[in-house]
């Protein structure tokens, strides 16, 4: 299909009168109740369901395979390609499906804070719920903005298309495609939201890595005093819900790029889990949604229109998106300083890694490149109990480059701002998964707390003997002997064994990046 061809038939499909265009969000829901995508909760929070896709579909996630791309996409199975051909078949089927549509929504927002680095971006939607939540997820910029008269990238999401592999060419019914060269996300069979928030977030750690700015899976928050803090991890570690902290203000919840003139953040709101989510541990969160909010695969009550927040009838994964004004201290403006703490989140299943420990620059990077966690329920399709796994950079499904693109960035950054680095645990403790408990949020907030104040700059560091990881013996507001993991055991023995087990599991992951400077291999585990 020829370029022309291609813009051709997208900007007869937007001059339909049918096309609905960046309708503001009581209009949204009132057409999202009247085609009956969902209903309203008692909060004014519009709820929809995603059917059988409640996560994001790995598997089905593609990147087209162009000449302007093919050397610098670091292909994989996160990165797997597609020809051009099987994209443009489906691009013409997809186009064809909408067409037929009585209704479609587009809308024209930006990912970037920094207009420096902005990415202007259209989407259009099949469903209206789905454009209130990009209205809600990215950046909202002015009508008329002449910036978004040609913007850079076009969402086109069709859920109910469903796709035949044996004829499309993909794995299932589901799929998600970039194309760098027609500048396009085509997303079908899917009607899981977040596919298209983390669509644009692959995009732009392709191009800003270009600029010089390193693009980072993770939430930020500042202090009063101006001190930036991010929050490095994966889906369910606790990225959003520490970074909501009363006593500073957000700057965003999940994606975000570090330039020369400090950090940015990618998005306009948050995408919270909300999983026992209660008022009491999480206020912040939990007042936000509201009007405007989107729930997805939260079960409510008929009469009371009340949300069960403990409910995983329908998933683990329950959803809420809201723009960040929606939590009351925010940064409004999405930009700040360059950072002076990091911290690593990791929910380790086994139970072994310390709550708290302060990383050596050698440790930040050889952790940084691990990126362990766990995988937890809901977060991908097909995950129902947590699962050990290894993201590189704490977000190896979003990197299109190589992720060593990533790591020189960091390290790089980390020397010149002298910022210091925190592995936190927010897992389990004495025990693994199904023997021993959940990290408390209480004592995890206050170990955090304590980092940022400089509490633990005149702690004594006991050396966990497995990792090498320096622990603070005392931290306010935490026992002693849970600073400790394998004080937590009622056995020790089982601990040792669980404990050389993930060890060596780490040195059999780091295998795989072939040959790494000594000082990256000094920072891994010391048995």
């Amino acid at each position: 299909m020829s370029m022309i061809h291609f813009e051709t038939s997208l900007r007869q499909l937007l001059m339909k009168d049918t096309v609905a265009k960046d309708l503001s969000v009581p209009q949204l829901i009132e057409r999202s109740l009247y085609r009956e995508e969902g209903l309203l909760t008692n909060s004014g929070a519009f709820l929809a369901t995603t059917g059988v896709y409640t996560g994001r579909s790995p598997k089905d996630r593609f990147i087209v395979d162009e000449p302007e791309t093919r050397q610098k996409i670091d292909w994989n199975d996160v990165n797997q390609p597609i020809q051009p051909e099987i994209f443009d078949r489906l691009y013409e089927k997809v186009m064809k499906h909408l067409e037929e549509k009585e209704e479609l929504f587009t809308r024209h927002c930006v990912a970037g804070a920094d207009q420096a680095f902005e990415l202007p971006i259209r989407v259009i939607n099949e469903l209206a719920w789905h454009n209130l939540f990009v209205r809600q997820l990215f950046l909202r910029p002015e009508t008329g903005d002449s910036d978004l008269q040609h913007p850079e990238f076009t969402i086109i999401s069709a859920p109910s298309f469903k796709a035949h592999p044996e004829t499309d060419g993909t794995n299932s019914e589901a799929f998600v495609m970039i194309s760098f060269e027609r500048k396009t996300v085509l997303i079908g069979g899917t009607a899981y939201a977040g596919e298209m928030k983390k669509s644009i977030f692959s995009i732009m750690n392709y191009f800003l890595p270009q600029k010089n700015v390193l693009p980072m899976h993770c939430s930020a928050n500042v202090g009063i005093e101006g001190d930036t803090a991010l929050f490095f991890g994966l889906s369910g570690t606790g990225k959003t819900t520490l970074s909501a902290d009363p006593e500073r203000l957000l700057i965003g919840d999940d994606e975000h790029g570090w330039s020369n003139r400090g950090i940015f953040n990618i998005e306009g709101g948050c995408y919270a889990k909300t999983i026992a989510l209660s008022k009491e541990k999480e206020p912040a969160i939990f007042d936000a949604i509201r009007f405007g909010s989107v729930l997805e695969n939260v079960l409510i009550d008929d009469q009371s229109r009340q949300p069960d927040y403990n409910s995983a009838t329908l998933t683990e994964n329950t959803r809420a998106a809201y723009p960040i004004d929606h939590i009351h201290n925010c940064q409004e403006s999405g930009v700040a300083g360059h950072p002076s703490t990091l911290f690593f989140l990791t929910a380790d299943a086994s139970g072994v890694l310390p709550p708290v420990s302060k990383l050596t620059p050698a440790q930040a990077m050889y952790h940084f490149l691990t990126g362990y966690t766990s995988k937890l329920a809901g977060t991908e399709r097909g995950i129902t109990e947590p699962q050990p796994t290894f993201s590189t950079c704490f977000g190896a499904p979003f990197l299109p480059l190589n992720a060593s693109v990533y790591a020189e960035m960091l390290g790089q950054k980390l020397i010149e701002h002298d910022a210091e680095v925190y592995l936190i645990n927010t897992g389990w403790t004495g025990g693994g998964y199904g023997t021993g408990q959940r990290m408390n949020l209480t004592y995890t907030r206050a170990m955090i707390r304590a980092a940022l104040n400089g509490d633990f700059n005149n702690v004594e560091m006991a050396e966990e003997p497995f990792f090498g990881l320096r622990m603070p013996t005392r931290c306010p507001g935490v026992p002693d002997d849970l600073l400790e993991p394998r004080s937590t055991w009622a056995n020790g023995a089982e601990y040792d064994r669980q404990a050389e087990a993930l060890a060596a599991s780490f040195k059999d992951n780091f295998n795989r990046f072939g040959t790494m400077p000594e000082d990256i291999l000094r920072g891994g585990p010391i048995q």
